[in-house]
């Protein structure tokens, strides 16, 4: 180390700048205006024409016909690359993107989204065992919260 001041002046002037980085877990940001986020279907606005089908490079979406003029859309969270072709294609935009981000599951089936005629927004989270209980530690005392 041949200038030991170097690098303190270096410390000293970082420790006044605010922060190059934001509280993302605590603080939420602001997603750009036509940011690609999750794909959200309208089933209202569906012809069935499955252009956004034909279309998706990873094969993540797919349409049924569920009754006369009545559609259904089965989307991939875990295959969809996100790229908004899907939307860009749909001649009656009934395929959106949406701001959404937060997409992380444990389990891949939890991915998979199914969009009926009944619901326009995302369905509702399947139905989860409940949490084991905690284990208790060697040394915890029976009864005791920690």
């Amino acid at each position: 180390m041949k200038r030991p001041g170097k690098m303190l002046r270096e410390v000293l002037r970082n420790v006044f700048r605010p922060a190059a980085t934001t509280r993302y877990p605590f603080v939420k940001i602001q997603m750009p205006p036509k940011f690609r986020g999750r794909i959200q279907f309208n089933p209202d606005l569906c012809i069935g024409c499955k252009l956004c089908m034909r279309d998706c490079p990873s094969s993540a979406i797919n349409i049924r016909k569920v009754g006369e003029k009545k559609f259904e859309a089965d989307i991939d969270m875990a295959r969809c690359m996100y790229c908004g072709q899907c939307v860009d294609t749909c001649p009656k935009k009934a395929l959106e993107a949406t701001p959404d981000f937060e997409l992380a599951q444990l389990q891949r089936g939890k991915l998979k989204v199914t969009y009926h005629n009944e619901h326009k927004d995302a369905p509702a989270e399947p139905a989860t065992e409940p949490a084991p209980a905690p284990t208790p530690k060697p040394g915890d005392k029976p009864g005791s919260s920690t």
